[in-house]
């Protein structure tokens, strides 16, 4: 363990609850799939599992790390300057290429076909490349969701290089432009990749919304998934 990790962790709970002796303190190393930060309360004793990624990390953002994920165990105001330098450090090119890397090598990514009963996925993305994109864009790898999911409709992932869109797109009660907007969505977050703008994370840029307004079905696909 790095030495001086848990001083700062003492520390920090200092900060946030002066005067209260801090519980017994483990704080480790883990092999996440993915930059992950827990913090658990068990029989009295804190137990933080901070993702390997940040083995590297300046004490200054492991601080804000411990900061966080104390405010959150004991529900307090969380510092801006805190989250602004996490931010900041986990959505550099360097954090953000080790954890694509990382997702890829650990993570498990449960793909499906592309094709549906009633649409395929791999048809749709070559039509709308042709006509969108001149045919520029690779194709990555395109898959139905497992189930009929309304909270995400559709995904792109980049560590694994692969558009998911929700099942309940595949029925005859969806219209194709319907579908064809919630791929082109996710192909543009193919050809724009989040971007960091200050310490904040820039999923859909200027350049992102003003191509995304050239579909020329938008305000009905729009509307549809308003109904859906």
């Amino acid at each position: 363990m790095r030495e001086g990790l848990l001083n700062i962790f003492h520390d920090e709970h200092r900060q946030l609850r002066p005067g209260t002796a801090a519980p017994e303190l483990k704080v480790e190393f883990f092999a996440f799939a993915n930059v992950n930060n827990t913090i658990r309360l068990r029989e009295g004793r804190l137990l933080v599992r901070l993702s390997d990624l940040l083995e590297g990390a300046p004490d200054t953002v492991v601080r804000a790390i411990a900061h966080i994920l104390l405010a959150k165990m004991y529900r307090k105001p969380i510092d801006r300057a805190h989250a602004a330098r996490y931010r900041k450090y986990v959505g550099s090119h360097e954090v953000v290429n080790k954890a694509h890397l990382v997702r890829q090598m650990r993570g498990r990514k449960q793909l499906h076909s592309p094709k549906g009963r009633i649409y395929d996925l791999d048809e749709v993305f070559e039509d709308l490349n042709r006509r969108f994109f001149h045919g520029l864009l690779g194709r990555p790898r395109m898959s139905w969701s497992p189930s009929k999911t309304r909270r995400i409709l559709g995904h792109y992932d980049p560590a694994h290089n692969a558009i998911v869109i929700s099942r309940i797109f595949d029925q005859f009660l969806v219209p194709r432009y319907a579908v064809e907007y919630i791929v082109y969505h996710e192909m543009l977050h193919l050809k724009h990749p989040v971007r960091l703008r200050g310490s904040r994370r820039c999923v859909h840029s200027a350049e992102f919304h003003a191509e995304e307004k050239l579909f020329p079905e938008l305000r009905r696909a729009n509307a549809f998934l308003k109904r859906l």
